[in-house]
């Protein structure tokens, strides 16, 4: 059977999943069937107070290999429960991994799925695993959107310790942004566990299941707002203690002690960043909790993700570098070659016998003999021919020299000046066309750092022309001033890349891309943008327009290194 991703669909996990404003939740098993009790009932149904067993057709009866429109190969089972199973898929068009919801056509939340997974997947918003399918047939309902094999659940994350503030300040960041952004387009989660989060191998933060996994639970809730804040909020406390902020234990993790109520992350771990723990408590503050300076409570995404920019920003930590170890000097460093250790010698230790001289045998000397005497015929050589030049200089001396005239190059305007390199004093991701505005603005220095191994990219789209969501992104280079620049070296990593060269003189980066001058165009993995003279310019856009396909199915662009010269 092959490997199961930490990327797996997550519909199943519900343990000690109660957030207070949204309780419809039951405890599962994941990869297994729903638990009832001795009189037939499952968890679920104590809360929600319906029965599953009259209400819920059993989930399709599917096997491995089974395959849907002709294109889906189900692999591996990763969910069966309540009336519906999660599948890892194979897309064979497009030979890539995909997951699958199945459920039959008659089951009562069949509709809502539909509705939910186009919905989510009219949002684009590549912050969220997108929804690549959404379709009934032959009695089936099933729902195919990505998978991520390179990406890690934040459960898995925690389960190795608590996380950095750094860490946990861009994961608040960047959940409470994207579930903004889900809410304005009148999408909501209601199921934002550590499990719905997932981290990508560049440190990206992405969601799955936005609106899809409450439909096939059917949950539902009366200020989906409060909920999902509060859920974040939630995420932020596991972050920065390892516990969960309920009483109850849940993903691995361990509940507050009972009767003592909820109280801030810094009270429950030393250390914990003072600004992350009261911004934890204001998104949990939606059922009496409180921060300790008594900030107004946070009661929407929107609101969290301007208390986070509002406060100072978190850099990452400086990277520790393990000294080498002492050097040690060898034996003919210390002076001590061919001579015998003033320590005595062990009886079982071996005797090293000192090697003889350097060019002491009969080879040696006469090759000695022989480079001697080239020496000597050198020497000679030279000495002869440097009294002839004399001579010759003196018997010459009578006659008039012929008058040299320098030529004054510096008049010469036709001549070219070499090119040198420029200094890019500074750079920036440019993705004015986003949703977000910004395209991994942390790697963004290594696309001038010298360092081919490092690397800037995007993120990833679903076709080369990014989905159709625009037309392009790049990088913006700072010279600091105003300069000639004769030529942009622009190295790229994974396929061949279409690239142009912008430039600006103005004293601000320009916010749209047309207020740059495009000067150069090309494409392939090593491109030289030339203009056709040299320009004169202080930032200058790389400007990415086609990106090449990547292992996972997706279309991504990586910078290594950019050159400028005059």
């Amino acid at each position: 059977m092959a490997e199961r991703s930490t990327a797996a669909v997550d519909v199943a996990d519900n343990s000690g999943d109660e957030p207070l404003t949204a309780k419809a939740d039951a405890a599962t098993t994941d990869g297994t069937a729903q638990t009832q009790d001795a009189e037939g009932t499952s968890a679920e149904d104590a809360v929600t107070g319906h029965d599953s067993s009259d209400a819920v057709p059993a989930s399709p009866d599917l096997h491995s290999g089974h395959k849907l429109a002709r294109r889906y190969r189900l692999e591996e089972c990763v969910t069966r429960l309540d009336g519906f199973s999660s599948w890892r898929a194979v897309d064979e068009k497009l030979r890539r991994a995909v997951g699958v919801h199945l459920l039959p056509a008659d089951h009562p939340r069949a509709r809502s799925v539909l509705a939910a997974a186009r919905s989510s997947a009219l949002l684009g918003d590549p912050r969220f695993v997108q929804v690549l399918d959404a379709v009934e047939e032959d009695d089936l309902v099933y729902v195919v959107h990505e998978w991520l094999p390179d990406a890690t659940e934040l459960t898995a994350l925690l389960s190795a310790g608590p996380l950095e503030a750094h860490d946990a300040y861009q994961l608040v960041s960047q959940i409470s942004q994207a579930m903004a952004a889900a809410h304005r387009e009148g999408l909501a989660h209601l199921r934002l566990t550590p499990g719905a989060v997932l981290r990508s191998s560049t440190g990206q933060y992405r969601i799955r299941g936005l609106a899809v996994n409450a439909a096939l639970r059917g949950i539902t809730a009366d200020q989906p707002l409060r909920t999902d804040t509060e859920a974040i909020g939630a995420l932020l406390y596991a972050a920065l203690t390892r516990r969960w902020p309920y009483e109850s234990d849940a993903y691995g993790l361990s509940g507050l002690p009972k009767d003592l109520g909820l109280i801030a992350p810094d009270q429950v771990r030393a250390g914990v960043h003072r600004g992350l723990s009261e911004l934890a408590m204001r998104a949990l503050a939606n059922d009496g909790a409180t921060a300790s300076r008594q900030e107004q409570p946070c009661t929407t995404p929107d609101e969290l993700a301007k208390a986070v920019a509002a406060m100072p920003r978190i850099l990452p930590p400086e990277p520790v570098f393990t000294a080498p170890p002492e050097y040690q000097r060898t034996t003919y460093q210390q002076g001590t070659y061919g001579r015998p250790s003033a320590r005595p010698t062990s009886a079982t230790q071996p005797v090293i016998t000192a090697p003889p001289a350097p060019l002491q045998s009969r080879t040696g000397k006469v090759l000695k003999w022989a480079v001697s005497a080239l020496l000597i015929a050198a020497l000679g050589l030279g000495s002869w021919q440097l009294a002839e030049t004399v001579l010759d200089r003196r018997k010459d001396s009578g006659d008039s020299a012929p008058t040299q005239t320098t030529e004054d190059k510096s008049d010469d305007k036709s001549a070219v000046a070499p090119s040198k390199p420029v200094t890019i004093e500074g750079a920036q991701d440019y993705d004015p066309l986003g949703v977000d505005g910004s395209e991994k603005p942390a790697s963004i220095n290594n696309v001038y750092d010298g360092d081919t191994s490092s690397y800037w990219n995007t993120d990833g789209y679903f076709s080369a022309d990014f989905g159709r969501l625009k037309e392009g992104v790049g990088v913006v280079l700072d010279l600091g001033k105003v300069q000639q620049v004769g030529k942009v070296d622009v190295s790229f990593l994974g396929g061949s890349t279409a690239v142009e060269l912008r430039t600006t003189k103005d004293s601000s980066v320009p916010q749209m891309p047309d207020g740059f001058g495009k000067v150069a165009t090309g494409s392939g993995t090593k491109v030289a943008l030339k203009p056709d003279k040299p320009v004169q310019a202080r930032y200058l856009l790389v400007w990415l327009t086609k990106l090449p396909p990547t292992s996972d199915g997706n279309y991504r662009g990586k910078i290594s290194d950019i050159k400028v010269t005059s």
